[in-house]
């Protein structure tokens, strides 16, 4: 009697590959891909580069987002609100990932895929800046919930 064929090793599975460069985009670029650009940097500034956009014009940074960062040692105040056509002037957009974060920026961010070579994720996060009719603080614990969430998505994605 034949002895039975070894069972085949399953394929060995894809190591991820270090991000050197990531997007961050939202709608406007004023609070959520504000925010996980200046979280990113933090954290991964010196191995990462990092950038963000927005798909739309016209918020300036979101003074909230600027406070939540800021009670975790992040400073964003000097952040600008660009959109991705200002940025893909200024520098190109030369990115292993782009993360999206809103819906609009998520079909935006496929339709530049086609002409680039970039992965794209897409993190749904809430929008902070819907929650109007509260408390000062009960706005900013909005603002924190999307920081503290970003901050542990972003801390697991991009170590190496």
């Amino acid at each position: 009697m034949a002895e039975p064929l070894p069972t085949p090793l399953p394929p060995p599975v894809p190591k991820k590959r270090r991000v050197q460069s990531v997007l961050f985009m939202c709608n406007f670029n004023a609070v959520r891909s504000a925010a996980a650009e200046a979280i990113a940097r933090a954290y991964f500034g010196k191995s990462t580069y990092v950038q963000s956009a927005g798909v739309r014009s016209g918020e300036p940074t979101d003074p909230f987002m600027i406070a939540a960062l800021d009670e975790v040692g992040i400073d964003a105040s000097r952040h600008r609100p660009r959109t991705i056509e200002e940025l893909e002037d200024w520098e190109g957009l030369n990115f292993d990932l782009i993360i999206t974060l809103a819906p609009e920026a998520h079909h935006r961010a496929l339709a530049l895929t086609h002409t680039l070579a970039a992965d794209v994720e897409y993190w749904p996060t809430p929008d902070p800046t819907l929650v109007q009719e509260a408390s000062r603080e009960q706005r900013l614990d909005a603002y924190r919930d999307v920081r503290d969430g970003l901050t542990q998505r972003i801390k697991a994605r991009l170590k190496s």
